[in-house]
């Protein structure tokens, strides 16, 4: 499973930065290969000032070794080895029209002081995080997501986008970070779904993510935008950025095992700030998306 699942995510990093160099006509991506003293390495990817993207990353890792103490202590085992892959982006456009995305899809194994597994599972998701919002936008991000969960079981979305409004949600403001979209982990063997079924859905999530994401870009990147919309988006950026550093379960697992950390925090936008006690204009289109952030929404219906 490991070795189908790393060619999967190779590949699917290809598809999306060659698709993503295409709409931004632009920039390209930076390749930089890297490598792990104590096991594995990546491909991390980053564009940056872009005629589209100010800065974004797709990134690819393989990982391995003993899991560190503190982990151990985490997943409650003792003398415990791991084996980690996945695809992790974030794309910050330079147009505060066009919404900020994240996704990533990982596989993990954990094994025994013999080198057997002892446990495995698929984690992931994707989710749109805007400056303005446009509705149809936030329904289309939603519908393809649905769409793609419905195939496999017609609980899925409903479960996993619940599952992400509650991961995603900036606890110390009380709001969410984004409009969501799917988030799901610890995808382990069930008497319904085998590992091979599990593989086959979380792919078919990846490999709907340009399908989610590339029409928003296409329909707002030429809006024009003034300084004010330019200072808006800047001061939601450091919602993100909060959200990250602080309760972001992924960048605390590459900390704490060593990761690489250009490649951790290549999702961290060029440009933020942090006004004093900073609230938008009552009736604005500002106040309007921050209210939609107050209470998770259903998109669909």
């Amino acid at each position: 499973m490991k070795e189908k699942f790393v060619a999967y995510i190779k590949n699917l990093q290809n598809e999306i930065t060659s698709a993503l160099e295409e709409i931004d006509g632009s920039a390209k991506f930076k390749e930089d290969k890297w490598t792990r003293a104590e096991g594995g390495g990546g491909r991390t990817r980053v564009i940056e000032n872009g005629a589209v993207f100010e800065k974004g990353g797709v990134n690819i890792s393989e990982v391995f070794g003993k899991l560190p103490d503190s982990m151990q202590q985490y997943f409650g085992v003792k003398d415990a080895d791991f084996f980690a892959c996945g695809l992790s982006l974030v794309l910050h456009p330079k147009s505060p029209m066009v919404p900020t995305v994240h996704a990533n899809w990982r596989y993990f194994e954990m094994y025994d002081s013999e080198g057997k597994i002892v446990d495995s599972w698929f984690g992931g998701g994707q989710d749109l995080t805007p400056y303005y919002l446009f509705e149809e936008d936030a329904k289309h991000f939603h519908q393809v997501c649905k769409t793609a969960c419905d195939g496999h079981n017609p609980d899925f979305y409903e479960t996993y986008k619940k599952r992400c409004d509650e991961y995603f949600w900036n606890a110390h403001r009380e709001e969410a970070r984004g409009i969501g979209g799917l988030f799901f982990d610890y995808l382990k063997k069930t008497d319904e779904m085998a590992m091979q079924d599990w593989y086959n859905f979380v792919t078919e999530v990846g490999n709907s993510f340009l399908d989610c994401y590339l029409p928003i870009v296409q329909k707002r990147k030429d809006i024009p935008y003034t300084e004010e919309n330019k200072t808006w988006q800047e001061i939601r950026r450091g919602r993100y950025v909060e959200f990250n550093l602080v309760h972001d379960k992924g960048t605390l697992f590459g900390l704490k095992t060593n990761g690489r950390i250009e490649s951790i925090l290549m999702s961290l936008p060029p440009h933020v700030q942090w006004r004093y006690d900073f609230h938008p204009e009552k009736g604005s289109e500002e106040e309007k998306l921050v209210e939609v952030l107050r209470k998770p929404k259903d998109w669909i219906n």
